[in-house]
């Protein structure tokens, strides 16, 4: 498959009737100024030295030249190759809440939007790290494997929704443990887990895979969304109400966070409507030790515009060596004649 990577450029080739139109004028004016001194064709043969040839010749290879630069800018592109990228950076697995309890609202507007704006500020800032998305409720589904792409990572975070997931509830654990089994299987990499969730856990097994990932060398920083005095949780209009017909209010469970984070060698922090906490995170994971990431990207197209410039070059030249008049040493050899 051909393309051009900048065709907007080939608007460029326009000036190429626009140089002509003004050659055929400048020679006609000069046909005009000759024609002055008398007849044109004894004119021209007492000019020994002018040769229209010579002329007409150092335009055409630089109408030439000019038209290859613009193609040369345009860059052709064609065919398909892989290409390996090397970086120092860090393995990072996003562990997500999208359980209905994320919908209340003592953040604004409320717990998933706000996890969401914060997410994809983050991927569009990030350059060497990889990033993994995890999303869980009642039960745990990786979203995006770890991946380089912060153009797919971003476009995931954006469709964050409890609908990602069926069954309803907080299962910690689970969420954990498949993010423990989603890294790369490089030896020696850098991992690091980041948990957001209100804590409302309703299992007891999340301290136990916190130190499950530990033991596989992977941090828990943990981001606790919402607040202690907790907030209703409100779907299509109405508020969840429990089997008693009382309104259900969802609770920040930091005491369980810290736990977490501490069994995960991390650190905990609340995320408020002013700040996320991500960023606090994130300066700390750049204290950690790197590690060699090497990935393996797919360029559909080869540039092709470096034999057009060695062209280009070859013109120019040629127009420069070539004069507008003859060498008198040359002429009893009749070269242009």
């Amino acid at each position: 498959m051909f393309r051009f990577a900048n065709p907007h450029l080939l608007w460029l080739l326009a000036l190429v009737p626009v140089m002509i139109i003004a050659f055929a004028v400048v020679l006609q004016l000069r046909r005009r100024n000759l024609s002055r001194f008398g007849n044109i064709a004894t004119v021209k043969s007492l000019l020994h030295d002018v040769s229209s040839w010579r002329v007409h010749t150092k335009f055409i290879l630089f109408v030439t030249a000019f038209t290859a630069l613009v193609f040369a800018a345009a860059r052709p592109q064609f065919g398909a190759k892989l290409r390996e990228e090397k970086a120092e950076g860090v393995e990072m697995m996003f562990v997500i809440d999208v359980s209905n309890s994320m919908l209340a609202e003592d953040l604004s507007p409320n717990r998933l939007d706000r996890t969401r704006y914060a997410i994809d500020k983050l991927f569009s800032q990030m350059k060497q790290d990889r990033v993994g998305v995890v999303v869980f409720a009642g039960e745990a589904k990786v979203q995006l494997p770890i991946t380089t792409d912060y153009r797919m990572a971003r476009s995931f975070a954006k469709r964050l929704s409890p609908s990602l997931v069926e069954v309803q509830g907080t299962d910690v654990s689970d969420a954990i443990d498949l993010a423990s089994l989603s890294y790369s299987q490089r030896e020696g990499a850098s991992r690091v887990m980041i948990l957001i969730t209100d804590g409302e856990a309703h299992d007891s097994d999340a301290l136990a895979a916190a130190e499950r990932a530990a033991e596989r060398g992977i941090r828990i920083f943990t981001i606790g969304i919402g607040s202690p005095e907790g907030a209703p949780i409100q779907i299509g209009g109405e508020f969840i109400k429990d089997e008693n017909g009382e309104m259900v209010v969802s609770r920040l469970n930091e005491e369980l966070l810290q736990q977490i984070a501490e069994k995960g060698n991390g650190g905990y922090i609340r995320a408020s409507n002013a700040e996320f906490g991500l960023s606090e995170i994130i300066e700390e994971i750049e204290k950690m030790e790197k590690s060699e990431l090497s990935t393996l990207r797919f360029d559909e197209y080869n540039e092709q515009f470096y034999w057009i410039l060695w062209v280009v070059l070859g013109l120019l030249l040629l127009e420069c060596l070539l004069l507008d008049r003859r060498n008198p040493r040359l002429r009893r050899f009749n070269i242009f004649e």
